[in-house]
């Protein structure tokens, strides 16, 4: 589904990501995950086109990413980032059906895509016409959702979905996402800092440190093989206080 061949980026004397080589298996969701400034979103930023390496390809269904096609490889990826990223001005059917406008889609399709999502995503319709300011973080994620799938993509990206959300709502939403994810069979790479919620939703994890990938695979590989001392130190910080409560008390 997708390749990366030494991809790296600089920005002026840092290095964002060293030479950085990663396979895709369609249909299945990778979660890359490290500290914060460790690469994770610039990798992400690489792949949706939104900035370009210093060296390397990129490889998207057997088509590199190149100037001249980046605009309808990017119809094929949706992406969410942290908060949702809408449009303030917009109400949140103009959000998700805006490219959709864009590509000339009759209105018909238009309606039926939209009301299709809505159910989807579980935002009951009379929010199609409030305004972002006039939702809740949680449905504000779900609109964003809705608008990342509108073209029916077969790449879905997400840069921290639900990290500015509240411990509840938060866990409601993993529980529909990773739903939507098995219903929908998209290929998914998702960024996240929580161990916890990486284990949940990935098949593979891409654990990164300083602007590189340190270990791949599934969470059982992290945990029982570390190809580090950082990667078990990474994973034991992370122990939840309840687990940390529970060890103390048994």
């Amino acid at each position: 589904m997708l390749e990366l061949a030494g991809i790296s980026k600089r920005y002026g004397g840092a290095q964002a990501l060293a030479p950085a080589d990663l396979s895709v298996a369609e249909a299945r969701t990778t979660v890359l995950i490290g500290p914060s400034g460790c690469g994770k979103s610039t990798l992400l930023r690489l792949i949706a086109g939104l900035i370009r390496p210093d060296s390397g390809t990129i490889t998207v269904e057997g088509v590199p990413l190149a100037p001249g096609n980046l605009m309808a490889l990017r119809h094929r990826m949706g992406y969410v980032i942290q908060e949702g990223g809408l449009f303030p001005h917009l109400t949140v059917q103009r959000n998700v059906t805006l490219m959709a406008h864009y590509l000339g889609w009759d209105a018909t399709r238009i309606r039926d895509r939209l009301h299709e999502l809505a159910g989807l995503v579980q935002l009951p319709p009379d929010m199609l016409n409030r305004y972002p300011a006039e939702l809740s973080g949680g449905q504000r994620q779900r609109a964003s959702l809705m608008r990342a799938l509108m073209l029916d993509p077969r790449l879905l990206l997400l840069d921290e979905p639900l990290g500015a959300l509240d411990p509840m709502i938060r866990y409601e939403l993993q529980q529909e996402l990773r739903a939507i994810f098995e219903k929908l069979g998209k290929t998914v790479i998702m960024v996240t800092h929580d161990i916890a919620e990486a284990a949940f939703f990935g098949h593979t994890l891409v654990l990164m440190r300083d602007g590189r990938i340190v270990q791949q695979g599934s969470i059982r590989e992290l945990a029982r093989s570390p190809a580090e001392p950082f990667v078990e130190q990474f994973i034991t910080a992370q122990r939840g206080p309840m687990q940390q409560l529970n060890e103390a008390l048994s």
